[in-house]
């Protein structure tokens, strides 16, 4: 029976589907569904998205060739409303039976429920109508197409349109345009009545956009306007807008070309009833008034206190809350300066980054004291933020750790703490969270927890004892961050407190270009469990009791129930011997068990590191919907040199291991540097090529053999090679043999291509490429280190396809890798070898990987 009814139930799927599949089911008699737009350009065929963009109507979308969307629809009934009426109301005796069950009340709510409606106007929604051919629309297409090869310099374009039936119901649409010669720019020429504006002129014509010799382009033309004005309103002409500039265009010679007069009139303005006209004048600013507590409600009443400072004028409707100092800086508008556009939003952007005030309003006024009428007074209102606000944030979250994590935090905000713009946040932050591969004896669900305090000071300037105007000047918007914080984690079974602080200048050097420095960063971590460390790294304990098994004479290191090592007293026991010569083992295992006491005791030791780092990002990306942009980021790292500086001067004893102690313990000492580029395409239609490249290394030395686990790299997980889990790549050829595994050199590349599917969902193919290995540390391991080029042939390639919902705030991502060659293999198993869903990876990812 169980079969027969799935039988049933396949069958009926199957009718849907095919059903839907009748494409012109919905088109009415007479009318013509759309099927294709056939486009040529002088006799060839063309598909570019600049020309179809021109046309007012466009085949339905498709998915893979197939027309999805447009099946959805047809899915749909056409009228809902008619098939509950017709079950119910045009039959009372199943409209009374079914009242017997429910009231009559929700019997008739029954026909809005999303049964009988809701699931038809999801399925409208969802879907896409079918695009019925519209002559009158190809006519308006036609004449859209000619304007757009107009303004490309085509001016004697011809198009016209042929409607194609291919059946009663299906035809297709071919345009036919021949475009003709194009128009070139010939002779330039200027007409600037103002004399200033002439001269101004003449300083930037090499950057004018119209040049001798170029195609005819209206948008050069639009584009010259904005470099004109943007120019003269950079120099101090405060009236000039657009508008004002003209272009005289004489194509008389029939000879494809144009000659171009450019003509800027005198500034025009009207008073009383009649169009005055007078030469464009610079102007000057008078005075810089700066009103420190404006709003709608006080902007009459009488200012109770005010300051003069370095020219700005400060003003208040109550006792003046800041230092007059932070808030001048943050002004550059200068009095007596020339009037600058560039300077308005330079000081709208340093205002709203000091984050003490709303978005700042600046305005200008002529200044009636002055005759000549050329002066400007500048007026900044700033609307203060409230001194304290509370902060509250809830998250689910999901990372190369924790499969899923809910976090929490409240945090304190206290604007202008010491009257200087500064702003001073106490935070303090919580999290729990799940994952299957940590070590869980309790099999506890929530085996991930943090929590934690952080206190960040940010000040709106350098905070240096010597002018660094010169260095990094206040154009730059410099800032000072002091943050100290304190967090206890249970984690990987090991458990972790660590303790941070630090001191990092933050600048932008260009509009989309961000640089950090940090004079010092300090780390402190210590480990709370570390007996429990054989229960974590299964794999090393594994090997370190089949070596035991052999080798181990004292009974003492062994659980008499299980014959297994003791953890801890064992292992140490037994590693310990093994080093010392009390029990003798061949060099190969020798070697075997020392590098699993090295790693043990490296990744169970406190760490104090205590580094020096700059980093710089670059990004063309202008906003949210930008897909067409790069962003390069760059970061180098130094740690301990400062602290064997001191030492070797200081001539400081060296402990046991021959390096320098800090508070009993021994500081890392090492170089790191890491270089990541990202670049997108917009292939229009929705359609993305994305691409990243990642590089970096971390070089031990001086007081250090090894990187700390902190400050290592891994491979795999959901941002990362997504054929492969996270700490389950590498390094080199190993085959991740640790459980977690880790080395000082990293290698990542990534392409990923992003279409749309149906609506809010997205679907990617991707490829993800890289590795990690060891180089100058202690690993002598050949399959792990990296010891030249040769090596590269152990670089991982996983691929895959995702899907990605997009709920405009961020974006859930669904991926899925497969290995497609893995270096772990032997050779001649490592292409498609474990290329299937067995040995697939799947990803949960928030927004993109990159």
């Amino acid at each position: 029976m169980k079969k027969i009814s799935t039988k049933i139930a396949t069958f009926i799927v199957i009718g849907i589907i095919i059903s839907a599949c009748d494409a012109e089911k919905r088109i009415p008699n007479g009318k013509q569904r759309l099927t294709k737009n056939e486009i040529l350009v002088n006799g060839k065929a063309s598909k570019s998205e600049d020309i179809t963009n021109q046309l007012y109507q466009k085949p339905n979308s498709t998915f893979l060739g197939y027309k999805l969307r447009l099946n959805l629809f047809n899915l749909a009934t056409p009228n809902p409303d008619s098939v509950f009426q017709a079950k119910f109301i045009n039959h009372p005796e199943k409209y009374e039976q079914m009242s017997k069950w429910l009231s009559a009340k929700q019997v008739d709510r029954l026909g809005q429920s999303f049964w009988y409606l809701g699931i038809d106007n999801f399925l409208k929604k969802t879907g896409e109508p079918p695009v019925i051919v519209d002559t009158v629309r190809s006519s308006k297409s036609i004449s859209k197409i000619e304007y757009y090869y107009f303004n490309k310099g085509f001016f004697d374009v011809k198009a016209s349109y042929k409607l194609d039936s291919i059946s009663v119901k299906k035809a297709k649409i071919k345009y036919t345009i021949t475009t003709g010669n194009p128009f070139f720019l010939d002779t330039l020429t200027t007409s600037i009545k103002t004399p200033a504006l002439d001269s101004l002129y003449k300083t930037r014509v090499s950057s004018s956009v119209l040049k001798s010799g170029k195609q005819y382009n209206t948008k050069d033309f639009e584009d010259e306007k904005e470099r004109i004005t943007t120019h003269f309103r950079n120099q101090g002409v405060y009236n000039f807008q657009p508008n004002y500039v003209t272009f005289d265009l004489d194509t008389l010679n029939n000879n494809k070309k144009v000659n171009v007069n450019l003509i800027i009139n005198d500034y025009s303005f009207q008073e009383k009833d009649s169009t005055k006209t007078e030469p464009f004048k610079i102007f000057k600013i008078s005075d810089v008034n700066i009103y420190t507590d404006y709003s709608a409600t006080n902007n009459s009443n009488v200012f109770a206190d005010s300051t003069t400072y370095n020219n700005f004028n400060l003003y208040s409707h109550s006792k003046l809350k800041y230092k007059p100092k932070a808030i001048a800086d943050a002004v550059f508008i200068t009095k007596g300066g020339v009037f600058a556009d560039f300077k308005t939003v330079l000081t709208t952007r340093y205002l709203n980054n000091l984050k003490i005030f709303n978005y700042p309003t600046i305005l200008y006024k002529i200044d009636e004291r002055d005759s000549t009428a050329n002066s400007l007074i500048a007026n900044v209102y700033l609307s203060p933020r409230k001194k304290y606000g509370l902060g509250t944030t809830f998250d689910v979250t999901h990372s190369n750790i924790q499969d899923v994590g809910i976090a929490g935090s409240i945090s304190e905000t206290i604007r202008n703490v010491f009257s200087g713009a500064e702003t001073l946040e106490l935070s303090a932050r919580g999290n729990i969270g799940s994952s299957k591969d940590l070590a869980n004896p309790e099999s506890k669900f929530f085996n991930v927890s943090e929590y934690g305090m952080d206190l960040k000071l940010n000040i709106p300037r350098i905070w240096f004892p010597f002018a660094t105007e010169k260095i990094i000047p206040k154009s730059m918007i410099p800032s000072t961050l002091v943050s100290t914080g304190l967090s206890n984690q249970k984690n990987i079974g090991l458990d972790k407190q660590n303790v941070t602080g630090v001191l990092a200048y933050n600048w932008n050097p260009k509009r989309n270009n961000t640089a950090r420095f940090d004079i010092f960063n300090i780390q402190y971590v210590r480990n709370l469990n570390p007996e429990n460390y054989f229960n974590v790294y299964e794999s090393s304990f594994t090997e370190l009791n089949n070596l035991a098994k052999t080798y181990n004479t004292n009974p003492d290191y062994v659980d008499v129930n299980t014959g297994d090592l003791i953890i801890e007293e064992g292992t140490s026991g037994f590693a310990n011997d093994v080093k010392n010569g009390t029990i003798v083992v061949p060099d190969p295992d020798y070697s075997i068990i020392s590098s699993i006491e090295e790693r043990r005791i490296r990744l169970t030791e406190n760490d104090f590191i205590l580094s020096t780092s700059y980093s710089f990002s670059k990004t063309t990306k202008t906003d949210l919907e930008d897909n067409t942009f790069y962003q390069f980021r760059t970061k180098i790292e130094s740690a301990g040199s400062l602290l064997s500086l001191v030492s070797n001067a200081a001539n400081l004893p060296k402990n046991k291991n021959g390096n320098y102690d800090i508070f009993n313990l021994e500081y890392s000492e090492y170089v790191k540097t890491e270089f990541d580029y990202v670049k997108y395409w917009d292939l229009s239609k929705e359609k993305v090529i994305a691409v990243r490249s990642f590089f970096g290394i971390a070089i031990p030395y001086g007081n250090s053999n090894n990187i700390p686990f902190s400050r290592s790299y891994f491979a795999g997980g959901s941002n990362d090679n997504r054929a492969w889990e996270p700490y389950r790549l590498g390094p080199g050829s190993t085959g991740a043999v640790n459980d977690y595994n880790e080395a000082n050199m990293k290698i990542a590349l990534s392409a990923e291509f992003r279409f749309k599917i149906l609506g809010s969902v997205k679907g990617a193919f991707f490829a993800d490429a890289g590795n990690i290995w060891n180089v100058f540390d202690n690993i002598t391991d050949t399959r792990a280190t990296f010891d030249g080029f040769k090596d590269l042939k152990e670089i991982a390639l996983g691929t895959g396809f995702g899907l990605r919902y997009d709920l405009d705030f961020f974006v859930v991502r669904f991926d899925l890798g497969f290995k497609t060659f893995n270096p772990a293999n032997e050779m001649g198993k490592r292409w498609f070898y474990d290329y299937d869903f067995a040995h697939s990876v799947f990803n949960f990812g928030i927004n993109y990987p990159f």
